[in-house]
C-alpha cells in the first residue's frame, strides 16, 4: 500500500472470512484521522504554542487501483490527477478547512486484491470514503462489500469505469459516477460509424465483465439501426502488447467487417491494431476511453519506428472528457496549472517514463474538483451521509468543463457527454463532440 506516494504495508489478498461490520458512525473517519494531531496540539498548548498550527483536520479517502501490471498507467495517471486537485485545494487551506488525503493500495487490476484492499480501507484505516477505483472487474467485485457496509454509510466516489452495473440497482445508491457510461460511449461510436456508411461492425473485447459490457453497448446501439454485430472475439485480461493477436485478427477478418470496435486496455488494443494492420485490414478501428489513447498511440508510434509503417491512421478514440489543451475551458487551464505545481509522486519503480498532462489525469483532476466542492459544503462535522446528501443536492455544478454536473437519487451519473478523437499530425484532434442523452 502507498500513502502520499510512500510505501507502507500492503493488505493481504488471501481469502478470509468477513468480520462483522465495525461501527464507524460513532467514530467518523475525520475524528480517527484527527486523533494523533489533537494529542500533539494538546502538548503544544501546554507548551504555550498555538494549536492551530498543529491540529490539522483531515479527510482520508481510499483508492484501490492498478499501480503494477499491464494496466498500471491507468491507476498512476488517475491518481496524479486526483492528487493535483487535492494539493491545489490543500495549498489554499483545504476544502472547507479540511485537508484531503489519498491512501493508495495496489490491486494490479485484479479483483481479489481489490476486495482485500477495500476491507482494509474500511476496517483498518477507517477511511472517510472510497475514491477513484480503476476498472470494471475490480470495482464490480467490491460492490457487494458496499452493501455489506451499508450501516456505516460507506460510498464509492467517481470510479474510473463506465460499467452499467454501477449505475443500476441494487448498487447504484452506494456509488457516485462522474464519467459517461460505456453505453454512452459505444452509442456515440456506433452512430459515427453508421453515419459514415459502416454497417458491418465487429467487436474485439476483453473476456470479462468490462469487455462484455462494452460488447453489449455495441449490440444495443447497432440494434437501433436494425443491425447486429457481424463477429466478435475475446482476449484474456492482462494481455501485454507483445502478445500475438493474429488468430483473433483472422477470425474477425473472415467476417469481412468494415469497422471494428475494441473494448480493452491500451496494451491489448495496440497489439491487436498492430497485427490487424500487418494483416492488411484497413477498416477503421475504434477504442473506448479505458484504452488510454495516449498510451496506446505510444505503443503504435514505437512499432512504426521499427517497421516504417503508420499504425495510427483510421483510428477513432472515444473519450469522456474534452481536450486538456482547450483554451476555452477554465477547468483545463486550472488542470495544467495544478499539474505543473503538483508534487504528487509514486515510488520510483512504479513511475511512468514521463510525467506529462494527459486525458486520464485530467479526468482524475475533474473528479477531485467535484469532491473538493462537495467537501466545502459539509460543515464542521463531516459524515458520509452528509457527503452523499451534498452531492445529491449539487445541481448544475459548473467546474469549468463546458457541461454542468448533476446527480439525483435515481440517477448517479454526473456527466454524459462523449467525444471522438483522431490522431493526426503528431497530436489528437477532437471531432464534433456528441452530447450524451440521459437515459
Amino acid at each position: 500500500m502507498f500513502r502520499h506516494g510512500k510505501p507502507v504495508s500492503l493488505a493481504s489478498a488471501a481469502c478470509r472470512a468477513r468480520r462483522a461490520a465495525l461501527s464507524l458512525t460513532s467514530r467518523p473517519a475525520w475524528r480517527v484521522a484527527l486523533r494523533p494531531v489533537l494529542c500533539l496540539a494538546l502538548c503544544l498548548v501546554l507548551a504555550g504554542l498555538s494549536p492551530a498550527r498543529a491540529a490539522e483536520r483531515e479527510l482520508v479517502f481510499g483508492m484501490s487501483a492498478a499501480f503494477t501490471g499491464p494496466a498500471r498507467g491507468l491507476g498512476m495517471e488517475y491518481y496524479r490527477g486526483l492528487m493535483a486537485s487535492f494539493e491545489h485545494a490543500n495549498a489554499q487551506g483545504g476544502a472547507g478547512g479540511l485537508r484531503l488525503v489519498l491512501s493508495l493500495r495496489d490491486d494490479g487490476y485484479d479483483p481479489l486484491p481489490a476486495l482485500a484492499n477495500t476491507i482494509g480501507f474500511v476496517e483498518q484505516e477507517r477511511v472517510f470514503a472510497l475514491l477513484g477505483y480503476v476498472g470494471t472487474p475490480t470495482t464490480a467485485r467490491v460492490l457487494p462489500l458496499l452493501k455489506h457496509y451499508e450501516a456505516e454509510g460507506m460510498i464509492l466516489l467517481f470510479p474510473f469505469t463506465g460499467a452499467d452495473l454501477l449505475r443500476e440497482p441494487p448498487y447504484n445508491s452506494y456509488v457516485f459516477n462522474l464519467r459517461a457510461s460505456y453505453f454512452d460511449e459505444t452509442r456515440g461510436v456506433v452512430e459515427a460509424l453508421v453515419a459514415s456508411g459502416k454497417r458491418r461492425i465487429a467487436v474485439f473485447h476483453q473476456g470479462d465483465i468490462y469487455g462484455r459490457n462494452g460488447w453489449d453497448g455495441v449490440r444495443r446501439a447497432l440494434k437501433g439501426f436494425g443491425l447486429s454485430i457481424v463477429a466478435d472475439v475475446t482476449y484474456r485480461r492482462g494481455a501485454p502488447y507483445t502478445q500475438d493477436f493474429r488468430q483473433e485478427v483472422g477470425l474477425l477478418m473472415a467476417a469481412q467487417p468494415d469497422a471494428i470496435v475494441t473494448v480493452g486496455t491500451a496494451p491489448a488494443c495496440a497489439g491487436f491494431i498492430r497485427d490487424a494492420r500487418n494483416a492488411g485490414l484497413a477498416a477503421p478501428i475504434a477504442t473506448l476511453s479505458f484504452a488510454d489513447a495516449d498510451n496506446l498511440v505510444k505503443f503504435l508510434l514505437a512499432q512504426g519506428r521499427v517497421t516504417g509503417r503508420d499504425y495510427t491512421t483510421e483510428l477513432i478514440f472515444s473519450e469522456v472528457v474534452p481536450s486538456y489543451d482547450d483554451p476555452s475551458l477554465p477547468a483545463a487551464k486550472l488542470y495544467r496549472q495544478a499539474m505543473s505545481q503538483s508534487h504528487a509522486a509514486l515510488p520510483a519503480h512504479l513511475m511512468r517514463e514521463e510525467y506529462v498532462p494527459n486525458r486520464l489525469s485530467f479526468e482524475g483532476f475533474l473528479a477531485g474538483q467535484v469532491l473538493v466542492e462537495a467537501v466545502k459544503r459539509l460543515g464542521g462535522a463531516p459524515t458520509r451521509a452528509g457527503l452523499a446528501r451534498v452531492l445529491l443536492n449539487q445541481k448544475n455544478l459548473d467546474i469549468g468543463l463546458g457541461e454542468n454536473i448533476n446527480f439525483e437519487a435515481d440517477h448517479n451519473q454526473g456527466l454524459h457527454q462523449t467525444y471522438l478523437m483522431v490522431y493526426r499530425d503528431g497530436g489528437f484532434q477532437t471531432l464534433k463532440p456528441r452530447h450524451g442523452v440521459r437515459p
